[in-house]
């Protein structure tokens, strides 16, 4: 703890939780409710969940914000810094594994910079061809360099949070697939609220209202609210490629530098698609992603 010039005690740590302009602030341990100088409003920046900031001690309990350090990176929506895993979270059924929606977050993860890894849960109400089809989409994810975890009512909690190492950790997925469940597992004094699934639209009624971090034995973990719509208005159709890492390396290769591996003339890509070095199921979502976004109007 330090005093700046007026004597006030100064810390530093992570806002974990922010309600109605109230910041809620993990500093070693101990939390503190703080409040940000009005030099934030001036500037038109606002604190978010996540961030290390240094606060004034006003008594025993409160403070004000006075400096917020430089975030390593950031998540738009929900809004939270400072991530070091992204938890792509599916379930095996209930709703059903998408392939297709574990591509789109990966391209938002990379699109922001964060390093995600994927966890497919419910492998307990999952039949076997279900678990077949499920692991064999993952041998492609991890060949890729990504980390993977399919698991189920039998397995360790504390195992399954343990392998994603140290730091800020956050769910993210549709709503359904089990985030809220898996944290009341790991912290059952939590209470999260869980959702049923609603049979007709095969996807969670939305449970979770703002983001909040929580302990974890390495750091902490934060759930956030489900992804109803997955927004790519952020990324150009030229930057699509680079987020699917294995079409990023072989595009090294390709006659044209500028190549969108579509039509293009020697496109190592495509050739490595036919090979079998790149899957089917990635190439295709690959070029259904890059031809949304193409025809997508340019926003003035």
């Amino acid at each position: 703890m330090n005093a700046n010039k007026r004597g006030v005690s100064v810390r530093t740590g992570r806002i974990i939780k922010s309600i109605s302009g109230v910041y809620r602030v993990d500093s070693d341990g101990e939390m503190f409710d703080t409040k940000p100088r009005g030099l934030f409003r001036k500037k038109k920046f606002s604190p978010i969940v996540g961030d290390i900031v240094d606060f004034e001690i006003e008594n025993v309990t409160e403070g004000y914000i006075h400096h917020v350090h430089e975030r390593k990176n950031e998540l738009k929506r929900p809004p939270v810094s400072n991530i070091d895993h992204l938890i792509i979270v599916m379930s095996a059924v209930q709703p059903d594994f998408s392939t297709q929606l574990v591509d789109r977050f990966l391209v938002i993860a990379h699109s922001y910079g964060l390093n995600p890894r994927i966890v497919v849960t419910k492998k307990d109400m999952a039949d076997e061809e279900q678990i077949e089809r499920i692991e064999q989409a993952l041998a492609v994810y991890q060949d890729i360099g990504y980390a993977t975890q399919f698991v189920g009512k039998e397995d360790s909690i504390e195992a399954v949070f343990d392998a994603w190492g140290e730091g800020l950790a956050v769910l993210s997925g549709q709503s359904g697939v089990g985030k809220s469940t898996l944290l009341n597992a790991y912290r059952p004094d939590l209470k999260l609220e869980t959702n049923q699934i609603s049979k007709s639209l095969n996807r969670g009624k939305h449970t979770t209202r703002h983001v909040e971090l929580f302990e974890r034995a390495d750091g902490f973990v934060a759930d956030t609210p489900g992804f109803s719509a997955l927004d790519f208005d952020h990324i150009h159709k030229d930057e699509v490629k680079d987020y699917f890492l294995e079409i990023q390396a072989y595009g090294q290769d390709c006659k044209f530098r500028n190549c969108n591996h579509m039509k293009e003339p020697k496109c190592n890509v495509k050739a490595q698609v036919e090979a079998g070095n790149i899957a089917q199921f990635r190439y295709q979502h690959y070029v259904q992603l890059f031809e949304e976004i193409a025809s997508r109007k340019e926003r003035y």
